[in-house]
Order: structure tokens, then C-alpha cells, then sequence
């Protein structure tokens, strides 16, 4: 239940209080007082788009804040997960609007996203205007409000079916998808498959095309090379025409320094020496003749490593700079081409399942048309009867329930028939019902479903009473008050029969400036009460006589809401399965 609600530059209100308790609350006013910016307001609050010309001209924002008393354990649990916190028993929304149009809303002091907000108060308030009124007229709304009405029969069977629906969506749009996408498939799946082979038949190795290209330039410059050993060989060992080179002085010397030593024993040193640099230059000419015999080991090394690279350079050229870049081209198309070759099959899987699917939809589309069938009965009887209560004794309602294709809400069309008047065959509501009698057709249902349903929560009405007055509007106020014994009702009116109804009623006054300050917004009881509605009635300033036909209103109302209003007995739809 709502418990107060601040208005802050919104519209013509400069500064507006308005505290609400349970039961029937009136809000009334002069055209052009604001009185519906109570409304507007509390659709702020349900997330209603937010609209800068609402704001009051010259403010930089507008701000609306409600107060909730007594949320239930659901609420106080999406409170606690957006962050936000109960003051005691109470818990504070607020959203506010800029001139340039941003919005921001808080539930519980934390700051939330707007639909987070919304989505706490509309569990809470149920605002019905006259875009609601509209909305009756829609098959969509229509198709709502009959299960809400069914309530178990539907929902329980409704939940699997669009859990399933879901499913059945994206399996068809993936398989859409894949169908269109089958020629480009293919045709990637060829060139991958030819990629592959090419790389396979040719084998490149980690690394070989930079190996070789290091391999060819030392072999293009053997030449240099064997000439430059051959020399070094020369300078070592001699020519072969020819003594001399470091090995024959070296062996010269060491016989000397042999003929020293076997004489003197101060020379022994130099013959050890000289025989270590005899080994050492053994060796060193020993591996200068490996080198240059290598270096003519492998004839036509240098025309192999050309064609070897030639063939590397066809892949290179293709898949990537260097073969380490070809042979990662290689996994990845591998791996593609095995996502692509599964692509038939999760054809052939995605088809036997929305089959299989179609046949769950279809039970459970039967088993959903069945209830509501039954539940339409009932409920349109109903209605009739809380339509005779309203001076529609001639009324008859229907609800034309259709099979049609699978949609995301079954395989029904729902369509609600109306006529008013005996021997009018009953049409679609909205092609035949005027403003009054959508009016009063939407406030019977209303009234219904909350009986039904057990709902406590706040309903808020815009202009219910449009188009109707007289008996009618007497019969409008009659049922607001019935529906306010189980839950807290918000109602502006330009009506004083409805007003007189009211537990509380509110005026909303403007000043001379033109706006409404908190002052403006009153809580008017006995002769200002009577005033006011005689107002309502006549228009011009308050006599005598308008004040006692007020006063009379008020009595007749006080006995007509206290008389039980009697209503057709509901036979309980089965539920489905």
C-alpha cells in the first residue's frame, strides 16, 4: 500500500503532498488544476517514459517520491538485492526527471537502473487510465486479462509452453541460418579442403624455410671458401708440387731443438714446448682438411634447397609470410573446417528437434485453449452481471476463443464480443462500445479480477467515470468502494457521484500564480466536503440547495456501499492436464 506520495515540479504542481490510506481515496479539482499529475506521478514511479515538458517551466528537474508501507516478503527481497534498504516498515521510491531529459531512480536510497524501479513498483500499484482503457480494446490485452482470470488452469501449462516456444524460436533461426548460409558453406568448405591438401602433400617444417635460406647463402659462397681453405691447407701442410708451409718449419725446428736438448738440459723445456705446438698444428691442419672435403661432401646440395624453397614459396605466398605462419593457418583452418562439416548434421539435429518441439507445443497449446474455453465461460458471466450492476442490464460479453497458428501465448485468438443493447448482435468491443461503456466494462473486469485473485494491492483510475454520469456514476462510485474493501483505491473524478463514495477526498486547488503548492493539495471532510461536491454539481458558487443535494449524495452513497452488492456466482475452470 502506498502511504504518502511527494510531488515536486511536475506539471502545474510546484510542491504537492498527498498521504493515502487504505480504502477508496477521491481526488478531485477545477480542469487545469493538476489533478491528474497524482496520476502521472505515480506512472513516473511504474517507470512511465519520461517526458522534460513535464517538468514545471523554469525548474531544472521534476521529482516524484512514494512512500510503501508494509511490502511483502518478495518486495523487501528485490530491495535487498538492488542495494537498497527499508526505513522501518517503509519503503521509499523516488525517480527524477531533468529539462533535458534524464531520468534517474531510487528504491530503498540506492540509486537503480529506471526498469529496476519499475520493476519493484509494479508488483505494488496497478495505474488504469485512459491508455488502459485503450489497450482493452486489443486482443493482446484481452487474451491477459482471461488468464489472469484462469489463473493455475493457464499459467502452470503457459510457463512450459513458452519455455518450449523459446526454444522452438532459436532452434528455427539457427536452422534459417544454416539453410541460407549453405552454398557459402560449401564453397568454403572446398577451398579449406584444398588449402589443407596443398599444405599436407608439401610438409613444411617448423622454421625450415629461414634454415634453408641459411644453408643456400653459405653454399653460394663455396667458392670463396674452398679457396680460402685450400690456402690455408697450402700455408699449413705446403703445396703439393712444393715443400715448405708451417708443419715442415715446425718439424725442422723440433729436430733442432731435439739435437739441443740431447746436449744441454737447459733446452729440455724447448723441446717439450715445441712438441705441443707440433700436435696442436697437426691438428689444426687435420680439421682445415675436413672443412674443405665438407665443403664439397653434397654436389647439387644448392639445386635441391632452390627447388625445396620454390615449393615452400607456394604456401608462403598463400597462407602466410613464413612457414611457421602457414602451418598456424593450418590448425585454425582444420578446426574451421570441422565446425563447417558438422554443419549438415546439426541440420539434421536441429530439425528432429523443433519436430519434436511442434508436438510438445501443440499438447500444450490444447491443453491451454481448453482452459481458457472454460475459464472464458464463467468469466464472462461475471461480467454481465457487474455490467447489469452498472445500468447495462441488457449487456451481453463473450470471449471468442479461436484456434490459430502456435504464437508465443499458445494457439488461441482471443477476441472479446460485446453488445448493449438487446437484439444488437455482440462485435468486437472495440468497434461497437462507446467511451461510458468501456469505461464501465473495464471497471466490472477490474473489480472481478481483484475478487478473484485476492489482490490487496493499490489500483489507481483515471477518468473511469468518463463519458457516464447519473445512476451510472453512482453505480461507478458503488463498485470502487466494493473493490477498496480488499484493496487501496486512488480515483480522480469530475464526478460528485463517484466523489461521494470516497473514505478520504482530496481537492487540488491551484493559486493565483497559476500553481499548486503543498497547501494547494487539501483533505476536505464534512461541509467542506459537501462544498466541494456541490461545486462538482452545479459549477458555480455553492447555495444552500446544492449543499443540502451534496449532503443527500453523500447519504445515498453511505447506504449504497454498505448494501452487499450481489454477484454471479464464479464456476471454477479445471485446470489443464
Amino acid at each position: 500500500m502506498i502511504s504518502e506520495l511527494r510531488i515536486t515540479n511536475l506539471g502545474v504542481i510546484n510542491s504537492a503532498t498527498i498521504e493515502l490510506d487504505p480504502g477508496l481515496t477521491v481526488v478531485t479539482g477545477e480542469t487545469g488544476a493538476g489533478k491528474t499529475m497524482i496520476v502521472t506521478g505515480m506512472g513516473l514511479l511504474l517507470g512511465a517514459r519520461s517526458d522534460p515538458k513535464a517538468v514545471r517551466t523554469g525548474a531544472g528537474q521534476a521529482r516524484v517520491e512514494g512512500a510503501f508501507t508494509a511490502p511483502d516478503r518478495t518486495t523487501r527481497a528485490r530491495v535487498d538485492e538492488l542495494g537498497g534498504e527499508l526505513d522501518g516498515d517503509e519503503l521509499l521510491v523516488a525517480r527524477q526527471v531533468t529539462s533535458a531529459g534524464r531520468s534517474r531512480s531510487w528504491v530503498g536510497g540506492a540509486q537503480v537502473p529506471v526498469g529496476s524501479g519499475s520493476a519493484v513498483v509494479e508488483e505494488l500499484i496497478t495505474i488504469h487510465g485512459q491508455s488502459e482503457q485503450l489497450r482493452l480494446t486489443s486482443p493482446d490485452r484481452q487474451r491477459e486479462l482471461l488468464d489472469a482470470y484462469a489463473g493455475d488452469s493457464v499459467s502452470e501449462s503457459l510457463d512450459g509452453y513458452r519455455q518450449r516456444y523459446a526454444e522452438r524460436q532459436q532452434a528455427r533461426a539457427e536452422l534459417a541460418e544454416l539453410t541460407e548460409q549453405a552454398q557459402s558453406r560449401a564453397r568454403e568448405i572446398d577451398l579449406l579442403r584444398f588449402g589443407l591438401a596443398e599444405i599436407e602433400k608439401i610438409d613444411p617444417q617448423p622454421g625450415e624455410d629461414v634454415e634453408l635460406a641459411a644453408e643456400a647463402t653459405r653454399l653460394q659462397r663455396s667458392d670463396d671458401l674452398r679457396q680460402s681453405a685450400a690456402a690455408a691447407m697450402v700455408a699449413l701442410a705446403g703445396g703439393e708440387d712444393e715443400a715448405g708451409g708451417a708443419m715442415s718449419a715446425i718439424a725442422a725446428a723440433r729436430k733442432e731443438i731435439e739435437t739441443l736438448a740431447a746436449t744441454d738440459p737447459d733446452a729440455e723445456k724447448l723441446r717439450s714446448r715445441v712438441q705441443d705446438l707440433s700436435y696442436a698444428l697437426t691438428e689444426l691442419t687435420s680439421s682445415a682438411a675436413d672443412y674443405l672435403d665438407g665443403l664439397d661432401a653434397e654436389p647439387g646440395r644448392l639445386e635441391q634447397i632452390a627447388e625445396r624453397r620454390s615449393e615452400l614459396a607456394t604456401l608462403t605466398r598463400k597462407y602466410g609470410s613464413d612457414c611457421d605462419e602457414v602451418l598456424a593457418w593450418a590448425a585454425e583452418a582444420a578446426s574451421r573446417l570441422g565446425g563447417l562439416e558438422s554443419g549438415d548434421e546439426r541440420i539434421d539435429e536441429l530439425t528432429a528437434r523443433i519436430a519434436g518441439l511442434d508436438g510438445e507445443l501443440a499438447e500444450l497449446a490444447g491443453r491451454i485453449g481448453a482452459a481458457r474455453r472454460e475459464a472464458a465461460a464463467s468469466f464472462a458471466t461475471l461480467v454481465e452481471a457487474e455490467l447489469a450492476a452498472l445500468a447495462m442490464p441488457h449487456a451481453r460479453l463473450s470471449f471468442a476463443v479461436t484456434e490459430t497458428e502456435l504464437g508465443p501465448h499458445g494457439a488461441d485468438a482471443v477476441e472479446l464480443l460485446f453488445s448493449a443493447n438487446p437484439g444488437s448482435e455482440p462485435r468486437g468491443l472495440g468497434k461497437v462500445a462507446s467511451g461510458g461503456e468501456l469505461s464501465r466494462v473495464r471497471l466490472a473486469i477490474e473489480v472481478i479480477l481483484a475478487a478473484e485473485s485476492g489482490n490487496r494491492g493499490t489500483f489507481v483510475f483515471d477518468e473511469v467515470d468518463a463519458g457516464v454520469g447519473g445512476k451510472v456514476a453512482v453505480e461507478i462510485g458503488r463498485r470502487l468502494s466494493a473493490l477498496a474493501r480488499r484493496a487501496q483505491v486512488v480515483v480522480v473524478t469530475h464526478l460528485a457521484q463517484v466523489a461521494a463514495f470516497g473514505d478520504r477526498h482530496y481537492v487540488v486547488v491551484k493559486a493565483d500564480d497559476g500553481q499548486v503548492t503543498t497547501s494547494g493539495v487539501q483533505r476536505v471532510a464534512d461541509d467542506q466536503r459537501a462544498a466541494e461536491l456541490a461545486r462538482m454539481m452545479a459549477g458555480l458558487d455553492t447555495t444552500d440547495s446544492a449543499l443540502a443535494h451534496a449532503r443527500e449524495l453523500i447519504e445515498t452513497a453511505d447506504r449504497a456501499r454498505t448494501a452487499k452488492p450481489v454477484r454471479a456466482r464464479r464456476k471454477k475452470p479445471a485446470k489443464a492436464g
